[in-house]
């Protein structure tokens, strides 16, 4: 079976309502493996796929359960090959969250990748904790998670302020890639700032 092949399944037994509700859907898993796939820290297989389930999913065999964690697995070398490529990384959902934002898949898609971040927070913002804030701020912003907080409630009253953050979100995840993994290549955003 070819990768494209699995990866439909594995869609369609994310995407099917038979999962816990607090499992993550095909598009929020993307953006969840995109996180671990960038975290300076390695998460065991077994823990991360464990918390992208929420409870055991039910499987109709041991067969279909290989299937989809080792599916899984591939999906996350893939997207760290990509991250690590001179390629302009790809969301599996347009950079747009529409008329209704909790709605998008763009949101879904932020929200997995904060639960990403979430599982080791901690390896995130222990050396670079300033310039993490923020290239995950338009992630963060297009979760919707933080909408309470005021300077993320501001952000969110503007359109055209939300938009340009959002299509940030590819450079952005590159910027934190580059940064978690080869610290001495650090991209041209990061560079200091002359004020």
């Amino acid at each position: 079976m070819s990768f494209a092949e699995q990866l439909n399944r594995l869609q369609a037994f994310l995407d099917a309502d038979e999962l816990h509700e607090e499992a993550l859907d095909y598009v929020a898993a993307h953006g969840y493996l995109t996180a671990l796939s960038i975290c300076s820290e390695e998460v065991p297989d077994r823990e991360w796929i464990d918390a992208l389930f929420a409870e055991e999913p039910h499987y109709t065999d041991d067969a279909q359960r290989d299937e989809i964690e080792q599916t899984l697995v591939h999906l996350k070398r893939e997207i760290t090959r990509e991250l690590a490529s001179d390629e302009e990384f790809q969301l599996p959902c347009d950079l747009d969250l529409g008329d209704e934002p909790d709605d998008s898949d763009l949101r879904g898609w932020c929200i997995g990748f904060m639960e990403g971040v979430f599982l080791r927070e901690a390896a995130w913002f222990e050396t670079a904790e300033e310039e993490v804030s923020e290239m995950l701020l338009p992630i963060m912003v297009g979760s919707g998670l933080f909408d309470e907080e005021p300077e993320f409630s501001d952000i969110a009253a503007d359109a055209n302020l939300m938009d340009d953050m959002i299509v940030q979100i590819p450079e952005a995840l590159t910027a934190l890639f580059l940064l978690c993994h080869a610290p001495d290549e650090k991209p041209a955003i990061l560079k200091p700032r002359h004020h």
